[in-house]
């Protein structure tokens, strides 16, 4: 009686777990807003620069989902008010949060929530539009809201604050959306 060796199957590699899968899509969310503030470009007469951060937040939020969206975007803050520079221009530290850009910079895990639960799973570009715009208003709200406590007038928060970059804002709403609507279908498998 023959006895044939037992043929043990070959290790397999193991996949990477899902809570890690999300702990490194939040990495990368909260590292693509970083880049993305470093794209500056200054605006006459008002402290508040013009930045890609806003679009990169709309895009984070829309890909990862409102809850990763906003655990990127508070991981983003938690870096920059660590000290490390990666508000705009290379800004670092918690007085960033309390200036004229903070308001901003704290809406950024809302309007990333926003995006990601308005613009749900299907991503079809009419829906991640309408997403993009409520998720931009938020972040024009946040940033009005604490420049009119800075300088003591609404009406100045919004000519400073808002009104120099809406037309900019409508039209990172829509690239926004049009990245969250045409994101390739596997991209939804590894988040």
């Amino acid at each position: 009686m023959s006895t044939k060796p037992e043929v043990q199957p070959l290790p397999r590699t193991a996949p990477v777990p899902a809570t890690g899968r999300r702990v490194l899509t939040i990495a990368l969310g909260a590292l693509l807003v970083a880049v993305a503030a470093q794209v500056e470009i200054p605006v006459p007469l008002t402290v508040v620069p013009m930045t890609l951060q806003d679009l990169a937040v709309l895009a984070v939020g829309g890909l990862l989902g409102p809850a990763a969206g906003a655990a990127a975007l508070v991981t983003y803050l938690t870096m920059g008010a660590l000290g490390l520079p990666v508000f705009a221009g290379g800004g670092a530290g918690f007085p960033h949060l309390l200036g004229p850009t903070g308001g901003y910079l704290l809406a950024f895990p809302l309007a990333a929530a926003v995006m990601g639960a308005l613009s749900g799973p299907a991503r079809r570009f009419s829906r991640a539009l309408a997403a993009a715009v409520f998720a931009m208003a938020v972040v024009h709200l946040g940033g009005v809201a604490q420049l009119a406590v800075l300088t003591g007038d609404l009406d100045t928060a919004i000519r400073l604050g808002s009104a120099p970059f809406l037309g900019v804002s409508a039209l990172k709403a829509g690239l926004a959306a049009a990245l969250v609507a045409g994101a390739h279908p596997a991209l939804s498998k590894l988040l």
